[in-house]
């Protein structure tokens, strides 16, 4: 029972360290970009013009830590770029901005 909670305790402070050095995301003009993994590195990069959804979420654990994710959902079967771990005040910012800036590019997001 002792190795198991020593385990747990070097999980939940390695954790997050590691999530900060491998994971990134940019906004831009054009793009959304993210980048994950740790030994493979993945990249992911969603066109303004292709943007169908901007959602957030906070779960109960997200909400005691004042944090929410943000889930960019396009025309891809790669499936949804997803930020995680934002503070939520950050995290509605950027869902208003993403959504401002898909509205105003030129395309069906198709």
């Amino acid at each position: 029972m002792a190795v198991f909670a020593a385990g747990c305790l070097v999980l939940a402070v390695v954790a997050p360290r590691m999530s900060y050095r491998v994971e990134r995301w940019e906004v831009t003009d054009d793009a959304v970009y993210t980048r994950r993994g740790l030994l493979t590195h993945t990249w992911k990069v969603a066109p303004m013009s292709r943007i169908q959804r901007v959602d957030t979420a906070r779960g109960p654990v997200q909400r005691l830590f004042g944090l929410a994710d943000v889930t960019v959902t396009t025309a891809s079967s790669a499936g949804a770029i997803t930020i995680a771990g934002l503070g939520h005040e950050l995290a509605a910012d950027l869902a208003a901005h993403l959504t401002t800036r898909t509205q105003a590019t030129p395309g069906d997001a198709t």
